[in-house]
């Protein structure tokens, strides 16, 4: 469960403050696992969105830690981004406050129009420059499954997450990518195999996913044999993660991990 605002300590509240103004009112976020606090600050100063995690004895934590890499990143993803407004590291604690941005979740489902929406903002993210700053690999992901990653290894700027909840609609049509926390760079061709089992989850059937990634130049030119390591590794990671932490959401997706390299070892 996260804390709230409220539960910040005082110096962290008015160090945040110093920034914002007076707090008016505190909104938390209804979603997301990656920050100890999160959510909307209404302030005289208008809105913010923060995001804050505490410190494990004065050393980064994992949450701390995915802070710091959203932060890193944000001047370099600004087209794509909400900005990073500033940063406060007090008491313990690291808050992060970006832009507030009005918006609704991407709809994934067969059909829809914000596939045309998600399709843009993949092909635009996939031609940008990996900045030095982004120093996670995201082959590792899945060293311990196999011993040979290198071909997930690449120097392709990848989100990692680009699932509905991720990817805001704003009221005039334009697509916001939120939580940068977990970019890495590697194989374009990952980011679309990644971004698969949340198609699934919207109610795509595998073979329709496949087809929707092939428009990608990325995922049609990756070598066939690849992908199958990639969708066999990928599900064998999920399936262990569901072992140790039976909560819904994971088990659904190792589910959908193992139903998307069900349909590549059919191909085969």
């Amino acid at each position: 469960m996260r804390d709230t605002w409220t539960g910040l300590p005082v110096q962290v509240r008015e160090a945040v403050q110093a920034h914002t103004g007076d707090i008016v009112r505190a909104e938390p976020a209804p979603a997301g696992n990656h920050a100890d606090v999160a959510g909307t600050l209404h302030t005289s100063s208008g809105r913010v969105f923060i995001k804050a995690a505490r410190k494990l004895d004065e050393e980064d934590g994992a949450e701390v830690w995915s802070l710091r890499n959203e932060a890193a990143i944000n001047p370099h993803v600004t087209e794509f981004a909400p900005r990073l407004h500033w940063t406060v590291e007090t008491g313990g604690w690291l808050v992060l406050g970006f832009e507030c941005v009005d918006g609704r979740h991407a709809d994934f489902t067969p059909g829809s129009p914000d596939l045309k929406v998600l399709a843009e903002t993949v092909h635009a993210l996939q031609s940008v420059p990996c900045p030095p700053v982004v120093q996670m690999r995201v082959e590792r992901r899945w060293a311990t499954v196999a011993e040979d990653v290198s071909p997930m290894a690449g120097t392709t700027l990848l989100h990692t997450d680009v699932n509905a909840e991720n990817l805001l609609i704003t009221p005039d049509g334009c697509a916001v990518l939120v939580d940068w926390a977990f970019a890495a760079r590697g194989a374009a061709w990952v980011e679309l195999g990644l971004l698969l089992p949340w198609l699934l989850k919207a109610g795509h059937t595998p073979a329709q996913a496949a087809d929707w990634a092939a428009r990608f130049p990325s995922w049609a030119a990756a070598d066939p044999a690849d992908v199958d390591l990639f969708s066999a590794v990928f599900a064998e990671r999920w399936r262990r993660h569901a072992e140790r932490d039976p909560a819904e959401w994971v088990v659904l997706h190792a589910a959908l991990t193992r139903q998307w390299a069900a349909h590549r070892s059919r191909r085969q």
